[in-house]
């Protein structure tokens, strides 16, 4: 019983040290962000923190790769939805620009772009990862409206990424460029369907 307790308090202290850790690490940047600043944040000793984390680099490394694990859940459940083609690719393209609308979504993707050479290794699983998350959710939902016929796809994964570069244009890519917090003009909503209705025009089935 005391054991278990003990587990899990250290797994909530751990939590609170990577929460910490990852929202220093989006503000400031890797080489600003001070492990005893981190320590002070998450309420513990310089020293736990170590004993956590032996350096700022595997704490970065391990934020990182839990961040990446999760990084399109939301765009998978939308592939479980169910409908025409309509409804289910505007299902989750609302998903996919909803979440590159986000600010932390952006500022992880600046951060690990920018520590590239820093983790070249940590930086390319990162970004490949989530190129085969999100590409294929877009690619699932693709071959299941070919499958029914109401799609004519001769190259899948082409038209997943034509589908995806019309959303990422005016969300990851304005933010990047104009600012984390930049945002379209366009509701997340209008962004979806606009793409849709051009995805549609040129591969739904007549």
């Amino acid at each position: 019983m005391l054991m278990g307790a003990g587990l899990k308090r250290g797994r909530h202290k751990r939590e609170d040290i990577l929460g910490s850790a990852r929202a220093m690490f989006l503000r400031e940047g890797y080489a600003d962000a001070g492990m005893e600043v981190m320590a002070r944040t998450a309420g513990i000793s310089t020293a736990t923190l170590y004993a956590y984390f032996p350096s700022k680099a595997d704490l970065f490394r391990t934020i990182v790769m839990e961040t990446v694990g999760g990084v399109a859940a939301p765009v998978r459940e939308a592939v479980r939805v169910k409908g025409d083609a309509r409804t289910r690719l505007t299902t989750l393209a609302v998903a996919y620009a909803t979440f590159f609308s986000r600010p932390d979504t952006r500022a992880m993707f600046r951060m690990v772009t920018t520590e590239r050479r820093r983790f070249p290794d940590i930086a390319e699983y990162f970004l490949q990862t989530a190129r085969d998350e999100l590409g294929g959710a877009a690619i699932a939902v693709i071959n299941d409206l070919v499958k029914a016929g109401e799609l004519k796809v001769d190259k899948p994964s082409w038209a997943a990424g034509q589908l995806m570069g019309m959303l990422d244009h005016v969300t990851l890519v304005l933010g990047l460029s104009a600012g984390d917090d930049a945002q379209s003009r366009r509701s997340v909503r209008q962004i979806a369907h606009d793409a849709v209705e051009t995805f549609l025009a040129r591969y739904g089935a007549r």
